[in-house]
């Protein structure tokens, strides 16, 4: 089939069984992009671990079921930014830790070593 002469021609589109479910998107990517958005938010504080987990696990359930659904559940760019978000946050998390660790070495190296007794003891 071509539109007009001298034009390309058209690709003739598949006709959708009447059985095949419509496309909808995952509830499971925005709880991803939820949790994932927490966990950035609250990676310097270390909570940000839980809803971190949390999201990459159910980005993982949620990425297996679009695969098995063959192309009926949307939401690919909501779970990929969710997961973002979570590594964002476990980094946050490292980071902190990593400060914290650094802060109490220093201040373990600057305290006295031994005991500090009176100038008049032996």
């Amino acid at each position: 089939m071509t539109t007009a002469p001298g034009q390309v021609p058209v690709a003739p589109q598949e006709t959708r069984h009447p059985l095949d479910p419509d496309p909808a998107r995952a509830t499971k990517a925005r709880a991803v992009f939820a949790l994932g958005l927490m966990a950035a938010l609250t990676g310097l504080f270390v909570g940000g671990v839980v809803p971190a987990t949390v999201a990459l696990y159910l980005a993982r359930q949620a990425r297996r079921e679009a695969f098995a659904s063959g192309g009926f559940l949307t939401g690919a760019g909501w779970l990929r930014r969710g997961e973002r978000l979570a590594w964002t946050g476990l980094a946050l998390v490292a980071v902190s830790l990593v400060a914290v660790a650094v802060i109490a070495v220093v201040r373990l190296a600057e305290a006295p070593f031994g005991h500090d007794y009176p100038s008049n003891v032996d």
